[in-house]
């Protein structure tokens, strides 16, 4: 209308005419090619859109076999849901094969992928290969199985393939065919045995949190007590740490360990209480749980490898990053590792190598490979996030590596190590991983098909049941060992290295923030000086110090455990009630309060009552005696200072006695402290007061006399009545007769108890 309007409007000459035509001629054209063009461009480009939108969610729950042969038949299996608000109609599901990845770098693009990339994504196989839906509602969901001959997946060179399954269909505002979903995994593809494999070492950690505490019982069997019942569910059927077990017992895998674990539930297999408040505790009724585990556990490790960390599973990071500048920190970790051998040993009967370090993550620095190092650990096991790689070799490399020192770095593959991480409760998540972990295993081994090389996964340190699932399905996938055969750590940790693989230790600046920020506070290892400074001077007064110094030392050795990572809460508590049960015992050994004394005369011995209530003897120890005023108050031959050596047995008390001389009259201040044998206080201080009250020559000359006179007057008094007696004529039978004697009273004494001595003591001479 604006073109009719210009040439009714105005004169417009033959040339400019013809130029206009031209223009409109040619707009026309390349409108109609669009038009035309239309139905092929637009579906793909909606797809993108209704992909990213997420329109129809695609999980592939189940693919089988994960690791095909040529006359094999694949099926998969899974749910498609619309997640719309409108249906879709004319729905199917497709299976989509291809292209053949040519590397890692190009498994991790393709897993990373979430929409339909046209181009990219394969096309689809079409009939028969599909399922028809007619309908899928909005928020309905349906399954779908798909099974398709492997011949008819034209899989031609080794390699890994890209697999998906996608739903197709329209909905009513975009009429047309399009893709709504996506599901992408991988199909690792070699039908015969490769000529090199790689030697492939699985982890498969046996690590808890801290179940026990320092606690015991006073009894015989020093009953234990456990934080909580919480180890019991997991070692029951269906537990993570019976999964781990039953799993791991038919896999090719080195166990690694954490020496308490098999201490807790060894001392749950015995009578054990549980604490059911602040003060109380309940029996334990789960021994029959922990012996069956334990019997499984040892029937799974014979003839396997067995790594021991140190005992509790310290923080190695922590110590060097936070630990190493208190004093005694570092000194924990040789015993741990040293309890760490004869535990296994003892539960197990197998001997443990106890010769590799596992910091956090599998990140190192100087610091913390120096920290390994001194618990006598030469092996540590690092991962390639890590240590990088720098360029100079194209393919992974051979897991050990020598970082100096006579250490090697064992290093495990990061993407391999990392890939069962997450919720694996989800078939789909399940799935996708174990096709994720064989398609890496593949690729890595296709790297460099001529050399053999040795590769070490090192998962999470405490999988749960399902990603224990999930790890020994994947497992189970290289059993045909077509391009990988089982390793074990220790013939890993001694393979030859790479020549050119990195060997340099990253600084410290490069160590993960956010691992760093997670690590146990410094306050975790001042509290353990001190509780170890308190355990160290108490266990020089015990005859049998194991009783005490056993839990003790093993519960130092928890408070350092990687466990309490994430959490400080939790970590502080347990530090404090170890410190706190420590401290009360003590206090079992102590000094009974006095109240003042009176001494009468020059000299008396002064009474010091020590209280054993532990169940053991204790010796090593001296109880002195100081006088504040030793001009008013000596002790022990003129001393200001008097000491005696202390042994009582357990249950009873000791009453210990000081001489003391008194010079002049007055209350004088008296110190009681007990010290270990080297000179260190125990306890606190006992102080009372001693009243001296000293008798002079002329109160016993005043004495004397009135004494005298008395004896006298009797005399006098008897006489006279005699001399009445016979007048009266009483019979001299009669005379002897006297008034009756009262009977002598009962000493004002008693037994001794714990209590203060009342106010106003005498002491006897």
């Amino acid at each position: 209308m604006a073109e009719a309007a210009e040439f009714q409007g105005m004169g417009i000459s033959p040339a400019r005419r013809w130029l206009r035509s031209t223009a409109a001629l040619i707009a026309g054209v390349l409108l109609l090619a669009g038009l035309l063009s239309l139905p092929a461009a637009s579906p793909a480009h909606a797809a993108v859109a209704a992909s990213e939108t997420g329109t129809v969610d695609v999980s592939l729950d189940t693919l089988s076999p994960s690791v095909p042969v040529k006359d094999d038949t694949l099926t998969l299996t899974g749910t498609v849901t619309n997640k719309g608000r409108e249906a879709v109609t004319d729905a199917q599901v497709d299976l989509r094969v291809g292209p053949r990845l040519s590397g890692r770098p190009d498994i991790d693009e393709a897993s990373g992928r979430t929409s339909y990339s046209p181009g990219t994504d394969a096309e689809k196989l079409g009939d028969p290969y599909a399922v028809k839906l007619p309908e899928l509602a909005a928020g309905v969901s349906e399954d779908f199985s798909l099974t398709v001959p492997v011949n008819k997946l034209e899989l031609d060179e080794d390699g890994v393939y890209q697999l998906a399954v996608s739903l197709s269909g329209q909905t009513s505002s975009e009429p047309y065919e399009q893709v709504l979903g996506i599901e992408r995994t991988f199909l690792p593809w070699q039908p015969e045995a490769a000529e090199k494999k790689t030697q492939l070492t699985f982890l498969w950690p046996l690590i808890s949190t801290t179940h026990l505490s320092a606690e015991t019982k006073s009894d015989e069997q020093q009953t234990p007590v456990f934080e909580n019942d919480d180890l019991a569910a997991e070692l029951a059927p269906g537990g993570r740490l019976e999964q781990l077990v039953s799993l791991g017992s038919e896999l090719p895998v080195t166990w690694v360990i954490d020496p308490d674990l098999l201490a807790t539930a060894d001392a749950m297999t015995r009578n054990y209480e549980i604490r059911n408040g602040t003060d109380g505790t309940v029996p334990g009724r789960n021994q029959a749980v922990a012996k069956k585990w334990l019997s499984s556990l040892e029937k799974a490790v014979q003839g396997g490898k067995v790594v021991a960390l140190p005992f509790a599973d310290p923080d190695l990071a922590s110590l060097a990053h936070r630990g190493k500048d208190v004093s005694g920190a570092l000194s924990q970790l040789q015993p741990a590792t040293a309890v760490a051998e004869t535990t296994v040993e003892t539960i197990l009967h197998v001997k443990p190598s106890t010769d590799f370090a596992w910091p956090v993550d599998g990140a190192i620095d100087p610091s913390i490979v120096d920290v390994a190092t001194s618990a006598g650990a030469h092996k540590i096991i690092a991962r390639s996030d890590s240590l990088r790689e720098t360029g100079s070799v194209s393919y992974t490399p051979t897991a050990a590596r020598p970082i100096g020192g006579g250490t090697t770095a064992v290093v495990a593959d990061y993407r391999l190590s990392t890939v069962f991480e997450g919720d694996m409760t989800k078939a789909r998540n399940s799935t996708l991983a174990v096709q994720e972990f064989l398609a890496q295993t593949l690729a890595l081994n296709l790297q460099a098909p001529g050399k053999q090389r040795s590769v070490v996964v090192a998962p999470q340190r405490r999988p749960t049941a399902s990603q224990a699932q999930t790890m020994a399905s994947a497992l189970h996938g290289l059993a045909g060992q077509r391009w990988t055969q089982p390793h074990d750590l220790i013939a890993a940790a001694a393979a030859k290295p790479d020549p050119d693989a990195t060997t340099d230790v990253p600084s410290a600046s490069r160590y993960p923030e956010k691992l760093r920020a997670r690590e146990l506070p410094l306050q975790t290892f001042q509290d353990i000086r001190t509780t170890q400074g308190t355990l160290d001077n108490f266990k020089v007064i015990l005859t049998a110090p194991d009783r005490v110094v056993t839990p003790f030392g093993n519960a130092i050795d928890r408070e350092m455990s990687t466990s309490w990572r994430g959490r400080t809460r939790a970590a502080a508590d347990y530090r404090k009630g170890v410190q706190t049960f420590l401290e009360d015992l003590t206090t079992e050994v102590r000094l009974i309060q006095k109240s003042a004394v009176t001494l009468s005369g020059r000299s008396a011995t002064i009474p010091v009552t020590v209280q054993n209530k532990l169940v053991q003897e204790v010796d090593h120890l001296v109880l002195r005696l100081k006088s504040s005023n030793p001009t008013r108050l000596k002790l022990d031959d003129d001393s200001v200072v008097a000491e005696q050596q202390i042994k009582i047995e357990g249950g009873h008390s000791q009453s210990v006695k000081f001489a003391a001389a008194a010079n002049a009259n007055g209350p004088v201040q008296v110190t009681a402290q007990l010290y270990t044998e080297d000179g260190t206080p125990y306890g606190g201080p006992m102080t009372f007061t001693v009243r001296v009250s000293e008798i002079t020559p002329t109160v016993m000359l005043v004495i004397a006399g009135g004494v005298l006179l008395l004896v006298l007057a009797g005399i006098r008094m008897y006489t006279q009545r005699k001399r009445a007696a016979a007048r009266e004529g009483v019979a001299t039978n009669d005379e002897d007769d006297g008034p009756e004697q009262p009977s002598d009273p009962t000493p004002d004494t008693g037994p001794e108890s714990g209590e203060p001595s009342g106010a106003g003591e005498k002491v006897d001479r």
